[in-house]
């Protein structure tokens, strides 16, 4: 099969597309034709050399989230037959014509959306769900702040808070980036200056005063205490991404103070258990807005994985509003 190798690590000139050995679906796996496939911080991050996928996964081929259709069932796999169409995650060898993965691990794609807009879901919206609902158990009428709100993860969350019945803020690099978000249910957002005292300033303005009740901060460091004093009291803070910086203060009087919940959350290095946990989440409580209509995957280019360096560069350009999406069929 043709898949997407990295040959050592570095800039987006060591990815090569290469004939390679088309992977063999083991006890309770599928093996999937890929037909589209998405791209995620942590490719760019796993090319560099700096994020090494877990030991299970392909270590040389990235990509993370797929749509495509299934082909082969291995032994003792029951809940799919051969061309169902199904999209999910996995921790890394989506950049490829195949790929094998446990049958718990994907979901049906909904006759609604094509192969591309299914490479454009799975990850953000299973981050996004698992963050809000499964360990924030954000509520109806709560207010949420979003930071990087235009990624795919951000406007994810943008629309499954409005489904859930709260209010999505947010913020981003750029009035333009808040005014795309805008189009999918956005309430009101900043565009992030470099001074993040002014984030405490406009959270209390657009919750009259009390703060925000939940922060998905997808790009850390000093977003870190910026969203602590701009939170009400028993919120909860979910840290999902450090595009800004590993390393940040604590204003501790502050979390005590107003009692905040703090909480890192990551999918790659789950246990499997974990993992499908998150995905039969997804399949009961998000799959079927999709099917309503009610939720949107969003695509900001679609090219085909010979295009795989310029996917790398356009994601690098911090220019992207949603998903990058490779065509591989």
């Amino acid at each position: 099969m043709q898949a997407v190798v990295i040959t050592a690590p570095g800039g987006v000139e060591v990815l090569e597309l290469r004939e390679v050995a088309r992977p063999v679906p083991s006890h309770a796996q599928v093996l999937v034709r890929v037909h589209a496939t998405a791209l995620n911080r942590a490719d760019v991050l796993q090319r560099q050399g700096r994020y090494p996928p877990p030991a299970d996964a392909p270590q040389d081929i990235p990509g993370m989230e797929f749509a495509g259709e299934v082909v082969e069932v291995g032994p003792g796999a029951l809940r799919w037959k051969p061309g169902q169409r199904v999209f999910g995650i996995v921790g890394g060898g989506s950049y490829a014509e195949y790929l094998v993965t446990h049958e718990r691990l994907v979901a049906e794609i909904p006759a609604a959306l094509s192969y591309v807009e299914a490479a454009a879901v799975p990850e953000s919206f299973i981050t996004a769900h698992d963050a809000l609902v499964t360990q924030a158990e954000l509520r109806a009428s709560e207010s949420v702040l979003i930071h990087a709100v235009a990624s795919g993860v951000g406007l994810a969350a943008v629309q499954l808070v409005r489904a859930l019945g709260a209010i999505p803020f947010g913020t981003a690099r750029g009035a333009g980036k808040l005014d795309r978000a805008r189009e999918y249910g956005l309430e009101d957002g900043w565009a992030a200056s470099g001074d993040l005292s002014e984030l405490a300033v406009h959270a209390k303005r657009w919750t009259s005063g009390r703060g925000v009740n939940v922060v998905l901060d997808l790009v850390g460091g000093a977003y870190f205490p910026a969203s602590v004093e701009a939170m009400a009291p028993l919120g909860r803070l979910m840290i999902i991404g450090t595009m800004a910086g590993r390393e940040s203060t604590m204003p501790l009087g502050r979390v005590l103070a107003s009692r905040l919940t703090i909480r890192g959350t990551m999918l790659r290095g789950r246990a499997i258990e974990e993992k499908i946990a998150a995905t039969r989440a997804f399949e009961a409580q998000v799959v079927p807005l999709f099917a309503r209509g009610l939720l949107r995957a969003v695509v900001d280019r679609e090219l085909p994985l010979s295009d795989v360096r310029a996917a790398h560069a356009r994601m690098e350009s911090n220019e992207t509003v949603g998903k990058i999406v490779l065509r591989v069929t």
